[in-house]
């Protein structure tokens, strides 16, 4: 079969996109090449293990496609180019983006695409004018909206109601670009 940990990490994505990320197991994957699931332990060592290697992947493939994004801009226009990178993103590969929330030890989580995602998120607050600790406090707000937003609407929560999510969305972007160039300093109402 040729078994790789990479080829059996992709074969795991590509299932978590189709199936759901909670549906990815070493017997399903193992389904999918033909092979028998003991064939896979030499490659990842139980399900806890795929799930990580596939978090991993999703992570790295979102941090490259935002930096490609991000490239050039600054202000309102990079907040919109990272918002829409993990949207598409997630809309393209939605078990892979849910991978991407999945909890990471301490040392897999610094190791990973993670502190890439901070990082860029960061760059994009200097041009706000953001330091610390308020850069902290808008990485969290920026994560929560963007991850908030882009889960809910892959649950379907506005399917059924109109405006359509689109223009949320848009409007959300706004509000967030507001916000951050009038960010409330300590002490400030």
């Amino acid at each position: 079969m040729g078994l790789t940990t990479e080829r059996v990490t992709r074969a795991g994505a590509e299932l978590a996109d189709e199936l759901g990320f909670d549906q990815v197991t070493p017997s399903v994957v193992a389904r999918h090449f033909g092979v028998q699931v003991a064939s896979l332990y030499s490659h990842v060592r139980n399900a806890q293990d795929l799930r990580v290697r596939v978090a991993l992947l999703a992570l790295e493939e979102m941090a490259d496609r935002a930096a490609a994004a991000l490239a050039g801009r600054a202000g309102r226009d990079a907040l919109v180019a990272l918002g829409t990178t993990y949207r598409d993103y997630a809309r393209e590969h939605p078990g892979r983006y849910t991978a991407a929330q999945l909890r990471l030890d301490h040392a897999t989580a610094l190791a990973s695409a993670g502190p890439r995602h901070a990082a860029m998120t960061r760059a994009i607050l200097r041009g706000y004018q953001l330091t610390e600790p308020d850069q902290t406090h808008a990485v969290r707000l920026i994560g929560s909206v963007f991850h908030g937003y882009i889960t809910q609407e892959l649950g379907g929560s506005y399917d059924h109601s109109q405006p359509g999510p689109q223009e949320s969305w848009e409007r959300i972007l706004d509000a967030l670009d507001v916000l951050l160039r009038h960010w409330p300093h300590e002490g400030q109402p």
